[in-house]
């Protein structure tokens, strides 16, 4: 899966400017704040709010990551994306969910939409996100629930960037065994759930949590151990699950990017999203990469960044 480099430090602009923002009476500082958005048992979640001091109403980009559902958390918002909140003046909140197979796909949805509400009362009332300009982004597993946030969450959000993300969860290349991933050396169920299990979490804990996510791609097992749904027998449940089975006219104006190449998550999924899209009418564009692996790996690189000049060119349309 796609990971993203963690944030360690806070990002403050040179003194000059310091001074003469402070000047003008306002706080330059970009800084974090950590905020337990809901607490389950003994299992706090957290967000992270990245934003400048002030009272004014501001766009906000919600990213939420990747991982199979099964690891990553939420110190991996990509550069571009942090460089682009920061130089708008938007808020930028990542937040973490609870992972598989400790809980279930209902409850990491759960997850996201009390992280909504939490983003309607307390990010507006304490943060100043205007509520009316939430772009949520994602990549991966986190672009599959960003593309559920067009259909979970209520109010929608203002417009949707799905990076390599999938509209369904029992397709062919998640229920039946991966060719690609069985060139690896084949990973045994108690090798698989030697590194899960517990209380549930947020981020991996140090454990190779990976092991299991090939166990199951390995046997086409990942929808049924991590879903919690048989796709053999469980079809209506599994649908609710499925944006591309859910698109209607109100769905957020969306932009997907996908790799051509993608060995991980099938190019398709994006291509039924967008004809999903299309058919009820909704905003969207497909940026695909030739050659593009999961992560874009394989295309060129001018290929890949204009994409990702594009999809901050998008964020800044929907939401200045």
């Amino acid at each position: 899966m796609c990971r993203f480099r963690t944030i360690s430090c806070l990002i403050l602009l040179p003194l000059l400017t310091l001074g003469v923002r402070a000047a003008a009476g306002e706080s330059p500082a970009w800084h974090k704040e950590s905020v337990v958005y809901k607490t389950v048992g003994k299992t706090n979640i957290e967000l992270d709010v990245y934003r400048r001091n002030g009272d004014q109403p501001r766009p906000c980009v919600v990213w939420i990551h990747g991982g199979a559902l099964i690891m990553g958390n939420r110190h991996g918002v990509p550069g571009d994306i942090r460089k682009l909140c920061k130089a708008q003046n938007y808020v930028l909140v990542s937040l973490d969910y609870r992972l598989a197979p400790e809980v279930k796909l209902p409850a990491i949805i759960e997850d996201i939409q009390d992280a909504f509400r939490w983003l309607h009362r307390d990010g507006v009332t304490n943060y100043h996100i205007a509520p009316k300009k939430i772009l949520v982004a994602g990549g991966s597993a986190g672009g599959y629930l960003t593309l559920m946030t067009g259909i979970c969450v209520e109010p929608k959000p203002k417009a949707l960037l799905s990076y390599y993300g999938y509209g369904d969860i029992d397709a062919d290349w998640y229920v039946k065994p991966s060719a690609h991933y069985r060139q690896q050396p084949l990973v045994t169920k108690e090798e698989a759930y030697s590194v899960v299990g517990g209380e549930p979490i947020t981020g991996e804990e140090g454990r190779d949590r990976f092991k299991f996510y090939l166990y199951l791609r390995q046997n086409g097992l990942w929808t049924i151990e991590v879903a919690g749904f048989d796709p053999k027998t469980e079809t209506a449940k599994i649908d609710p699950y499925c944006p591309v089975r859910n698109v209607t006219p109100q769905y957020p104006p969306t932009m997907l990017l996908h790799g051509t190449a993608d060995t991980d998550v099938d190019y398709k999924e994006a291509v039924d999203m967008a004809a999903a899209l299309a058919r009820a009418g909704v905003k969207h564009e497909l940026i695909s990469l030739e050659n593009g692996g999961h992560g874009f790996g394989g295309a060129d690189p001018k290929v890949i960044a204009d994409a990702n000049a594009r999809a901050m060119q998008f964020i800044r349309q929907q939401l200045d």
